[in-house]
């Protein structure tokens, strides 16, 4: 089961603040960053490269679900754009990265998995009032309007209208096959037809964001057909069609947290030698704001 976890740098810093009175807080409308005390909040990256050494796994985390992003990116971004007990929007929830740091930092969530088998097993994780209270996973098709209405339902009982922050972490097109079911973006029968799809997610995303809040995309390239097609940055444009702003673009550095090593490793370097492309070390995580 999950168990709240203040990660120990965090704390670190969060125990140098001092405050001793309200003319000593100065925040934003959508983060608890105490900006009169910005120097000590060294564990925030403001930077647009970041780079982890490893996947973190205490805190009710683990990786035996391939394709789950880092907890990481959920720790800095919940931090510099969410309050707490906001609550947190995901429309790919997969093995529950975002429900679980949303119970580790104090803030809630709402996730949505199309795969039934995977929403029960992600269920174990949490305990039987953490998904009362806290966390809410819904079985739907994230780009239907039955998945909005069923959003909806659980923003009213959880006292909002709508979510204060949107994650986003779809599959890279066709590179990992999820499921057999149509609805599944990676099994588009074209990346256009993925575009098209991811956009409809996105919509009801934005729709269902508090204006002014931020939404943050999890996202790689790939290659093929002898080229690279950047998924990246079509989403970003869909995402920008709807009518979000770009605050930024991050590269993460993806070494550390690949499985292909040796021999696979290997493989893909002679391909990349003889094909004459590059082999991807990073993916993007684009941070978005809803005005």
């Amino acid at each position: 089961m999950v168990k709240t976890n203040l990660k120990e740098k965090k704390a670190a810093s969060k125990a140098k603040l001092k405050v001793v009175d309200d003319s000593a807080i100065k925040t934003t409308a959508y983060s608890d960053i105490n900006l009169k005390q910005w120097r000590n909040y060294e564990h925030i990256k403001t930077d647009t490269l970041w780079e982890f050494p490893s996947r973190l796994k205490e805190g009710g985390h683990s990786n035996e679900y391939h394709g789950n992003y880092i907890p990481q990116i959920a720790q800095q971004i919940y931090e510099r754009f969410t309050k707490e007990n906001d609550i947190v929007l995901d429309l790919f929830f997969g093995s529950g990265t975002s429900g679980i740091e949303a119970i580790n930092m104090k803030r809630r969530c709402i996730g949505v998995e199309l795969k039934d088998d995977l929403v029960e097993t992600v269920s174990k994780k949490f305990t039987q009032k953490q998904l009362v209270t806290d966390v809410n996973i819904i079985c739907a098709d994230s780009a239907s309007e039955d998945a909005k209405e069923k959003i909806q339902a659980r923003l009213d009982v959880m006292g909002e209208k709508k979510a204060q922050l949107l994650m986003l972490h779809p599959p890279y097109d066709d590179i990992i096959k999820f499921s057999d079911r149509k609805e599944d973006l990676s099994n588009c029968a074209t990346t256009e037809e993925f575009y098209n799809l991811f956009e409809k997610v996105a919509k009801n995303g934005y729709d269902l964001l508090e204006k002014g809040r931020f939404a943050c995309l999890i996202i790689g390239d790939k290659y093929a057909n002898s080229q690279h097609i950047p998924l990246g940055f079509e989403c970003m444009a869909r995402m920008n069609r709807l009518g979000f702003i770009t605050k930024a673009i991050i590269i993460k550095d993806m070494q550390g947290n690949e499985r292909a090593k040796g021999k696979t490793a290997n493989l893909w370097r002679y391909r990349a030698l003889a094909g004459g492309f590059y082999i991807f070390k990073h993916e993007y995580v684009m941070v978005f704001q809803k005005v």
